[in-house]
């Protein structure tokens, strides 16, 4: 593609989905969202950054072994100084709009080969800094470890998403999490915010979910933003991973479907205001 058919983003965000703990919906999220905002006319990057390669199965790459290029060996490659290449010809476009960095076992070993290199932490956002011209959003598949692997999809981010299970909420990996994400701004990403947590799998018309929701927000709520919108418990859902098939060609009028077409214009109404608020405080300082 030449570069003068590319439209260029000056404003891309860079989108960490993560939590320490797994079944929380991360890979849903990820994959979900990034359609939604694809439908929403934004162009979408999702990058697999765990070694089991759920998002690359869940958006019906089922082969790793045929890929040219994956976000381990992009990464290897920007160690061993062999990335000279266009970073966009390794990049696989999905039918429903969206791009993709997949993954594969390969990144398990990854952690060993980067442990002793003295930029370890940048490697993600060097190569992400390469494409984020392109995107209006990069959107990444964190894996349930606080690993040197996610502290590098976290320090390449702009903002998190926390997916929580508030059934099942885990108020030990919450509390590990945050202070990992309060250690990274302060040290290594200045830049890094919570952009909210979004409650999945939830069944809100029982009491318990009722009790803990409440207990959450007393708990959480003060201190970042918790999403309107609710991912409820569906089966369409957990039926669509396995049909490697996104919620939206899987059910598009189920439940939730909606609820991740809430959620996306709900993020875009947030990042909307935040774009605002940046504006008048540039004008009103250059006054």
């Amino acid at each position: 593609m030449l570069e003068s058919e590319v439209k260029m983003m000056p404003n891309c965000k860079v989108i960490s989905i993560a939590n320490q703990k797994g079944g929380v919906g991360k890979t849903t999220t990820t994959f979900s969202l990034g359609i939604a905002l694809a439908k929403n006319g934004k162009k979408v990057l999702l990058v697999d950054s765990d070694p089991q390669g759920d998002l690359t199965a869940y958006m019906g790459y089922y082969n790793p072994e045929e890929f040219d290029k994956t976000i381990a060996s992009l990464m290897l490659d920007y160690i061993n100084d062999k990335l000279d290449y266009d970073i966009r010809d390794s990049i696989l476009h999905h039918e429903e709009s969206v791009d993709l960095i997949p993954a594969d076992l390969e990144l398990s070993t990854l952690e060993m080969n980067i442990q002793g290199k003295i930029d370890r932490e940048y490697i993600m956002k060097s190569i992400f800094d390469d494409v984020r011209q392109y995107y209006d959003y990069i959107l990444i598949d964190c894996e349930p470890r606080l690993n040197l692997i996610t502290i590098n999809a976290l320090s390449a981010s702009d903002k998190v998403i926390i997916p929580v299970q508030t059934h099942f909420l885990d108020e030990k990996g919450m509390h590990n999490l945050i202070k990992t994400i309060i250690k990274l701004k302060r040290h290594i990403n200045p830049r890094l915010e919570v952009d909210g947590i979004l409650q999945t799998i939830v069944e809100s018309n029982t009491n318990l979910y009722k009790e803990m929701d409440k207990k959450f927000r007393e708990t959480y709520g003060a201190l970042f933003t918790i999403f309107e919108t609710k991912i409820p418990k569906a089966v369409k859902i957990a039926e669509s991973s396995v049909a490697g098939k996104s919620i939206f060609k899987y059910d598009k009028s189920g439940k939730g479907t909606k609820a991740y077409e809430e959620l996306a214009k709900e993020v875009l109404r947030k990042h909307e205001r935040e774009r605002k608020e940046k504006l008048s405080v540039r004008d009103f300082d250059s006054r």
